[in-house]
């Protein structure tokens, strides 16, 4: 019989105790008070429910009375008679209207023992006297009272049908006492000795894991055959699931056993170790790291990976070298991101306001970023490009990734990679390698601590490739948005998916890239700031950052706006803002320490007075060479850090027409000088050089500051005008510059870099600038400023060339 004993928590329900403590009195032993025949008892009794369980005949058992009405029912028997009707508790399904509480068919019980508890209530031991059936209710006040009878099985007929059930009966529940071995023996022996159909049913049913509606249907049939047969349903049908468990069992025995050997020989060694003095149970590392791979929301992959590595690691001794690296592969994948990336409102508006406040000028950069905000805002699954900052240092690339994440709302990673030289750097060390860590790419995601940073890839042209692999064929996964989704570090060796991340990525050149990289960029260039934008820079960003860093509040210092411009043409050449912050701070440094000394409190600086704090200005303002000379000429060239005055110079000497070239040239610019003699000597007359002249004279062209490489095509016209001037001894204006590549007929063919020369031309105050005629179409990318400032002549022929360099109504 099924049940247990009552529940403390729950004081509204009798149920019956554990099956060990039921049992049968079948030797018809009554307590001596109560009366042995139906027919001799009184015709109405107190009656009380049970829930989940039907007291049969002849079954004596414990039960708790907790409810009120119960325990008044209970002290109504104890008083007179000590009986009780007991029957089943009805099973309500939802919205079943309100009827009798308890089953018809009950049990006339015979209260043994009693025994009132002092929280209230009573525990009682009943014996089950016979079937009954109510057949009114007297009263439902203070307690339930009902007038019964008895309920008596069917004549029986002791047929060979009967009798072939009682044995089938018997047999199958020998089978199920062997099937079940929790099951008494005792009882077994029991069943074996009876022949009364009806007590061996109650017997049977009492035994199995029945429900309490299927408890009843058997209790109030009345045929000893259907009950038999019913009783022999359910036996054959606890066998069957027994036979299935039984073989599930079987089935996975095996590996029961494996993972229970597995178990006891881990705790022993736990135990061990614990001897050892190598395990503590207070701080339990393996504990720890299990609770955290189970939290973490690691990919499917990861986490079984890490599950793996933490059984390796288990077995493996603490102090062992192998122990250490499998712990820190464990850290590693632990301490990475791999949640999605949640979702982030941008607003575009406020995207111009950070770049506008961060940011000077850059009005081109500045549109292209923000229809990139804008693409990425209305598309946040779509594939972006990879956006690529190109110009000199100085002028603002990494800063403008700052920007970019600020507008996003994303954390900011800078990786610099110049000098990187070895793959690994990328993608990480093989484990097989002692102190082996995951490449740059996956320790700046750890530092992110999200899946979508803004990821900076700083000087990505300062890379080089050498026998320890190639770095920029490893960015070439990093950098591919439909390959980044499953990117694989040889640390790792899991795939990390990175389509999420906004790779950007700076440079000063572009001539270092290998193709396949840069078909990956999309470049954006950013020329040098002009004057005007520098001292606005200074003014906004550069002047209070430095005043702030040494302690100088703007009530101590005073830069008049005269003192900045000849800051900016005096002390700095550059096309960024770099040098001119530098001396911002050393003004400031100066100022601290006049301030500490007592000399000043507050200081003006003007431009009269600029020489007593920084000494004399490395650069004049105008060239030293600003008259006209013979065989120099003024050339425009770019560099890496920006655009620059280069000077040109062609002496003759006694020889055979023979040219000399030094200054470091390159290739391409001694290519040039060839050209540009060429078309000197071929067009003799038109440029008043004698005819024998090359005959008896050798030139020597040369470019100062020899020490620095020089290369590119666009000084082919300055070597020309410089070869012709020396040949017809006739002096080159000092106010003007040039660029442009000459060809053999004297065409002149456009340049690059345009904005950065032009900004060295007026640097260096020159008055007129002789540009390509098919670049006059870039000067609408030009400042306005810058502009006014000069002279801008497109020249498409040397002819007219020379006609500017060496009219000397125009030196004025």
């Amino acid at each position: 019989m099924r049940g247990s004993f009552f529940d403390p928590q729950d004081e509204d329900e009798e149920r019956t105790p554990d099956p060990e403590r039921i049992f049968w009195a079948l030797d018809d032993e009554l307590p001596k008070d109560v009366p042995a025949k139906p027919e001799s008892l009184p015709e109405t009794l107190p009656c009380i429910s049970s829930r989940d369980m039907v007291i049969f005949p002849n079954m004596v058992v414990p039960i708790v009375v907790s409810k009120p009405r119960s325990i008044l029912a209970l002290e109504a028997s104890l008083a007179e008679g000590r009986l009780l009707f007991v029957s089943a508790e009805k099973e309500r399904e939802e919205g079943e209207s309100r009827g009798d509480p308890v089953h018809a068919v009950g049990t006339v019980c015979a209260i043994a023992k009693n025994f009132r508890g002092v929280d209230g209530r009573s525990r009682v031991l009943l014996h089950g006297l016979f079937r009954a059936k109510i057949n009114r209710w007297i009263a439902r006040e203070p307690f339930d009272l009902v007038r019964y009878m008895p309920w008596p099985d069917n004549p029986p007929a002791r047929t060979i049908q009967v009798e072939a059930l009682v044995r089938r009966v018997v047999e199958q529940t020998e089978h199920l006492f062997r099937l079940n071995p929790l099951l008494s023996p005792d009882l077994l022996s029991v069943i074996r000795a009876m022949d009364e159909p009806g007590t061996l049913a109650y017997l049977v049913v009492a035994n199995l894991a029945l429900k309490t509606p299927d408890l009843q249907k058997i209790y109030e049939n009345r045929s000893q055959t259907r009950r038999l047969s019913r009783v022999l349903y359910f036996l054959n049908r606890e066998i069957s699931l027994l036979d299935a468990k039984r073989k599930i069992q079987m089935d996975a025995k095996g590996e029961i056993d494996r993972s229970q050997r597995e178990y006891f020989l881990r705790e022993q060694l736990k135990a061990i170790r614990k001897e050892l003095g190598e395990v503590s149970e207070e701080n339990d590392e393996l504990a720890i790291l299990s609770d955290k791979i189970e939290t973490l929301e690691l990919s499917p992959v990861a986490k079984e990976e890490a599950r793996r590595q933490l059984g390796k690691l288990a077995r493996l001794h603490p102090e062992s070298s192998e122990s250490g690296v499998v712990r820190s592969y464990l850290e590693w994948i632990m301490d990475l991101p791999w949640q999605k990336p949640p979702a982030r409102k941008v607003d575009i508006a406020r995207a111009q306001k950070i770049l506008d406040r961060d940011h000077l000028g850059l009005a081109k950069v500045k549109e292209r970023l923000i229809e990139y905000l804008a693409v990425r805002i209305l598309n946040p699954e779509g594939k972006p490009p990879i956006l690529c900052f190109v110009g000199p240092p100085g002028v603002g690339k990494t800063s403008l990734g700052e920007s970019v994440a600020k507008a996003l709302g994303r954390p900011f990673v800078r990786l610099s990679l110049g000098g990187i030289r070895d793959e690994a750097e990328i993608r990480g060390h093989r484990r097989t390698y002692v102190g082996s860590l995951p490449g740059r790419i996956l320790q700046g995601m750890r530092q992110a601590g999200v899946t979508d940073p803004v990821f900076m890839l700083d000087e990505i042209d300062k890379m080089a490739a050498d026998f320890r692999g190639d770095p920029y064929s490893a960015l070439l996964e990093v950098l591919d948005p439909r390959q980044n989704k499953n990117f694989s570090d040889h640390y790792l060796n899991l795939p990390y998916d990175l389509s999420h991340v906004l790779f950007l990525a700076t440079a000063n050149v572009l001539d270092t890239l290998p193709s396949p990289l840069l078909d990956r960029l999309e470049v954006i260039e950013i020329p040098g700031y002009t004057e005007e934008e520098k001292k606005g820079i200074a003014r906004q960003h550069l002047w209070p950052r430095q005043r702030k860093e040494n302690g100088i509040s703007s009530k101590q210092a005073d830069l008049t706006d005269a003192a900045l411009e000849r800051l900016i043409r005096e002390y700095t050449r550059e096309s960024g803002v770099r040098s001119l912050e530098r001396r911002l701070g050393s003004l400031c440094r100066k100022m601290a320490v006049g301030i500490l000394e007592g000399k000043k409190k507050t200081f003006r600086i003007g431009p009269e007075t600029l020489m007593d704090w920084l000494g004399q200005p490395p650069y004049r303002e105008t060239p030293e060479e600003e008259k006209p000379l013979v065989g120099v000429v003024r050339g425009l060239a770019w560099t890496p850090t920006g655009g620059d005055l280069l000077f040109v110079e062609a002496t003759l000497m006694k020889g055979r027409g023979n040219l000399k070239v030094t200054g470091k040239l390159g290739d391409v610019m001694q290519e040039s000088a060839q050209a540009a003699l060429t078309y000197v000597r071929s067009h003799a007359e038109s440029t008043g050089v004698p005819v024998d002249f090359w005959s008896r004279k050798d030139i020597h062209l040369h470019v100062p500051e020899g020490a620095i490489p020089k290369d590119g095509p666009s000084a082919g016209i300055t070597m020309a005008v410089a070869m012709a001037s020396a040949a017809t001894n006739r002096p080159v204006r000092g106010d003007i510059a040039m660029t442009g590549e000459i060809t053999l007929r004297g065409r002149i063919l456009p340049i690059g870099g345009l904005k950065e020369k032009l900004l060295a031309a007026r640097r260096f105050s020159m008055k007129e600038v002789l540009i390509p005629e098919e670049n006059e179409r870039d000067l609408s990318e030009i400042p306005a400023e810058v502009k006014n400032a000069l002279r801008i002549t497109p020249v498409q022929r040397m002819e007219q060339v020379f006609d500017r360099v060496f009219s000397a109504g125009t030196h004025t």
